[in-house]
């Protein structure tokens, strides 16, 4: 029987070449007689495990050499207080408000933090995103913090902004969990990047952080010493145990990456899947996306049906064409249909023809 697609927002679909492997060194790696969730942390079969998947990162993203690469635990959630809990010295943090993980990210800054809204696309419904120009950016902020890509609402930023052509001298902080490793990264104007493993780069248990090297140090006394970036730097991320089992499948993932032709070939393959799916939605009468077509995400595509009385059965028939977890979000309701790395344009090209199919005896 052939494999489903899986188009959940995470934890989502893993490539089958990485399953397979992964499962054919379960019960002995490389000949260790252990499997890795077995190792120690700081043993030496392990140690190359982890400095492999941290050189191939590096090398994916282009990340230079006055970034550090931290493999951490706690999601994308458990940074949005740890990220103000190292960063946040001069008491204010901007905030660009762009759809749910941004909005959460802001809730839990203003525990630690004074916020200020610098720009907000919640008076239209998160469907576009405010113009950089527009922002009402602090003189005095420690760092801007935004989402580069909106998993619920499907808004994507198809460039980082430039802080000092606006003016700023805060470092940029992008929330890219569900962006990573999908297209390159201008670390010129970032700061730091934290991500969720679970969409791009692995299983739930690891949290990737970037940050760039005069940004450790700075943390507020009241930040636990196992979040405090500059302790998690200086123990290569084994100040506590890291989860390795994660680290593991997601040094299997980069190293597939590479194999695919890297973030470059990656992105042109999103951008063809992306375009696949919203050139059916918009070609239709039975279906919409309502997000501005300048800031549609390539990862996360929700779309509606106009008539949503028929939203079961369309989930039921694609669970029967193999077309997994198309649910939309509780939040914003309809479907979406998430078209990470590891989701093949085979996928997208059987849901389009599902969402035709069942357009035509609809």
């Amino acid at each position: 029987m052939a494999r489903p697609f899986n188009f959940s927002a995470g934890p989502a679909t893993i490539a089958p070449e990485v399953l397979t492997l992964a499962a054919s060194e379960m019960l002995d790696w490389h000949g260790s007689g252990m499997g890795v969730m077995e190792m120690s942390h700081r043993g030496k079969e392990f140690i190359s495990i982890y400095e492999q998947a941290q050189a191939d990162l590096r090398e994916l993203l282009a990340i230079p050499k006055n970034f550090h690469i931290l493999f951490m635990q706690g999601g994308g959630l458990a940074e949005n207080a740890i990220v103000p809990l190292n960063l946040s010295r001069s008491g204010t943090v901007d905030f660009v408000l762009t759809g749910s993980w941004s909005q959460k990210s802001l809730k839990e800054a203003r525990k630690y933090c004074n916020v200020n809204i610098a720009a907000s696309s919640e008076a239209d419904g998160h469907t576009t995103l405010p113009a950089p120009a527009a922002w009402q950016l602090s003189a005095d902020a420690s760092y801007v913090h935004i989402c580069s890509n909106e998993t619920i609402h499907g808004v994507e930023f198809h460039e980082l902004p430039d802080l000092q052509a606006l003016g700023s001298k805060a470092p940029l902080v992008v929330d890219f969990s569900s962006q990573v490793a999908s297209r390159p990264v201008d670390w010129s104007r970032v700061g730091l990047a934290f991500g969720g493993a679970q969409k791009n780069i692995g299983p739930a248990g690891l949290t990737l952080v970037v940050v760039r090297e005069d940004l450790l140090g700075h943390a507020l006394p009241a930040c636990p010493s196992a979040f405090d970036y500059r302790i998690v730097a200086e123990n290569q991320s084994m100040f506590n145990t890291p989860p390795t089992f994660a680290i593991y499948m997601a040094g299997l993932i980069f190293q597939w990456l590479k194999q695919q032709g890297g973030v470059a070939a990656m992105e042109a393959r999103n951008i063809a899947k992306a375009r696949l799916l919203y050139d059916a939605i918009d070609s239709s009468q039975f279906y919409v996306n309502r997000v501005a077509k300048n800031c549609r995400s390539r990862m996360n595509v929700p779309f509606f049906l106009r008539d949503e009385s028929r939203n079961e059965a369309f989930l039921a028939g694609a669970r029967e064409h193999g077309l997994l977890q198309l649910k939309g979000h509780k939040s914003v309701g309809g479907m979406r249909a998430s078209l990470y790395n590891a989701m093949p344009l085979e996928g997208v090209q059987a849901l389009v023809a599902y969402m035709q199919e069942f357009e035509k005896k609809s």
